[in-house]
């Protein structure tokens, strides 16, 4: 057992490992609330790009939703572990954090190794979705107008690729492909009168950009999260080795 004296020199190490541990904890708790909305920006965003990826592909934004969900509450339990001062809560506390890590971690490899291989798979589903496109609200048809009216693009490589579909045969180029506010139904037949740049390479450089975003993100929360890891297994130690008691 450790001497009053020795104990009496270690309280002030670990007051200060508890200050920097909260203070960490709240910062960890913080992250958790930044991953949340990036996700729900994600799927709410991003989900229209997605789905035409195919059908999985719109379960990705979980990835963040998911941990910063599990942060939240994580860093919850941290801070009340750490102001117990629980050496067994305190390793407790470690471990999820070291889950949590592995999972952040693999969540930011998936996104940069995801965001490399979207060209292919959504010029093939794309040009799918053109042949198969309807106006009867169905939900590819619905992502390929909001694509190409938020974009402002039209076709795959350019407005030219809708000539060879069903659709146009029948009723001419979609109305989100019209230059103009609105095109009349001779219009829609004119392709002078489309966007002429396609939206593969825009589609293509969004998803690039905002992936790279969220993995940057996902791989900075996680090696943030080592620090964590670190101090409470300091602080448990410190705990245990004493035997601290609080008065």
């Amino acid at each position: 057992m450790a001497s009053p004296s020795r104990r009496l020199q270690t309280k002030p190490v670990i007051s200060c490992l508890k200050s920097v541990l909260l203070t960490y904890t709240f910062i960890f708790w913080f992250t958790g609330v930044i991953l949340l909305t990036v996700g729900i920006w994600g799927k709410v965003s991003l989900e229209v790009y997605f789905s035409l990826l195919n059908e999985k592909a719109t379960n990705v934004p979980f990835v963040l939703i998911g941990p910063g969900t599990i942060i939240i509450l994580l860093g919850t339990f941290g801070c009340f572990a750490t102001s117990r001062a629980s050496a067994w809560m305190l390793k407790l506390y470690a471990m999820f954090l070291t889950l949590i890590f592995f999972v952040e971690l693999v969540a930011a490899i998936v996104g940069f190794v995801f965001r490399h291989e979207i060209r292919n798979s959504f010029e093939m589903n794309y040009e799918a979705s053109l042949k198969q496109y309807n106006d009867t609200a169905i939900q590819r048809s619905e992502a390929v107008d909001t694509i190409q009216k938020t974009l402002h693009c039209c076709g795959v490589q350019s407005a030219v690729d809708w000539e060879t579909t069903a659709y146009y045969a029948e009723k001419g180029f979609p109305r989100s492909c019209c230059r103009f506010h609105s095109c009349s139904w001779a219009d829609r037949k004119d392709l002078k009168k489309q966007i002429q740049e396609g939206c593969f390479v825009k589609v293509t450089t969004v998803i690039q950009s905002e992936m790279g975003v969220v993995a940057g993100i996902s791989f900075g929360i996680a090696c943030f999260q080592l620090f964590g890891i670190f101090l409470a297994c300091c602080l448990s130690r410190s705990i245990t080795n004493n035997q601290y008691e609080i008065v």
